[in-house]
């Protein structure tokens, strides 16, 4: 693809999409359930991008990669494990270090594009 990934959202609808949800001991409310479109991955499997789609639910997550996300439309909440909640909506965008343990609570379903860097 000549080095460049296109994030073509008109086209996921006709896509298939990986669809999977929190494990159950991670759990935390409701029953999310997760689309995930893979559009790029590295050779080496360690870099990857695409978009994600959760509906409502709470989860815990612990990470050990990079994680630029940009929300595309939802709401969710971020709370690290004894700090702050970070409220995200559509436009925002983040990065999640390596590191990073809490809860992802999804208010009204979510859907980001994301890069991931694998350690």
């Amino acid at each position: 693809m000549d080095g460049i990934v296109r994030f073509d959202l008109d086209r996921l609808d006709s896509a298939a999409a990986e669809t999977g949800a929190p494990p159950p001991e991670r759990l935390v409310e409701g029953a999310p359930v997760f689309r995930t479109w893979t559009l790029a991955e590295s050779a080496d499997g360690k870099t990857f991008a695409g978009v994600w789609e959760a509906t409502p639910g709470a989860w815990r997550v612990a990470y050990d990669e990079w994680e630029y996300c940009a929300i595309l439309s939802g709401s969710s909440t971020l709370t690290r494990d004894g700090g702050a909640p970070v409220h995200l909506k559509g436009g925002d965008h983040i990065v999640i270090e390596p590191g990073f343990a809490g809860v992802w609570r999804v208010e009204a379903t979510t859907r980001k594009t994301f890069v991931v860097r694998l350690p």
